[in-house]
């Protein structure tokens, strides 16, 4: 029998219900102190920093703005349920904001035996086995856009761009093309990918141990 095909619009309302919850249970978690529990000897990578600065102007902002935009209805808008409305929009704004922080903030990138774990947010989050993983290094790169997942092509080469404020900092060479679970569906094979952590030199350091236990003929 075949299996119908889900049509765009029903897609999209899929994934944007997905992050509007997964957005909550971020901020959930996030206000009560409970990280994701990660495996045994894995290690976590932030990179929120570069965004922090934007992100916590925005949230003061908007904390500002709720207040004084509800006074001035109160003495301009006669009818209290477009005050209420416009309230309740703008709470919800800045609790929406404070979840997006949060969604950044307790899912790091994870280093740990199996391989590199790359995330942002409650978008992107796939694993890079070290056996598939050639080399990496510390470069810092700007980005043409803002947007989170980016693909270019350089000659032979596809890179993967999973970038944090238009910014990368990490460079992973692949042994081989490698398919990657992305937001809209699996990726097409890329050779590189490129991501942003806080401390890139630290996350390196850590996935070269981690490489040279995973070399052919390496004692495990």
């Amino acid at each position: 029998m075949a299996v119908r095909k889900e049509s765009r619009p029903v897609a999209l309302l899929r994934r944007a219900v997905a992050y509007e919850v997964g957005m909550w249970h971020s901020l959930y978690r996030w206000l009560l102190r409970r990280p994701l529990v990660h495996t045994p000897g894995a290690e976590a990578f932030s990179y929120v920093g570069v965004v922090k600065p934007i992100l916590g102007a925005f949230i003061a902002l908007s904390a500002i703005e709720i207040p004084i935009f509800d006074l001035i209805l109160r003495h301009t808008v006669p009818w209290p349920s477009v005050r209420h409305t416009a309230l309740a929009l703008g709470i919800w704004g800045l609790l929406w904001m404070i979840g997006l922080f949060a969604s950044l903030r307790i899912h790091p990138h994870v280093a740990d035996a199996a391989g590199l774990r790359v995330r942002n947010g409650i978008s992107v989050d796939f694993m890079v086995p070290w056996t598939a993983v050639a080399t990496i290094g510390a470069r810092y790169r700007s980005l043409p856009s803002s947007r989170a997942i980016q693909v270019e092509q350089d000659d032979a080469v596809t890179i993967l761009n999973v970038g944090t404020g238009s910014q990368t900092s990490v460079d992973v060479v692949l042994r081989e093309p490698l398919s990657v679970p992305l937001p809209k569906g699996p990726s097409g094979p890329v050779t590189a990918i490129r991501l942003y952590a806080d401390d890139p030199e630290a996350l390196v350091a850590r996935a070269r141990q981690h490489l040279t236990v995973s070399l052919p003929g390496s004692d495990s």
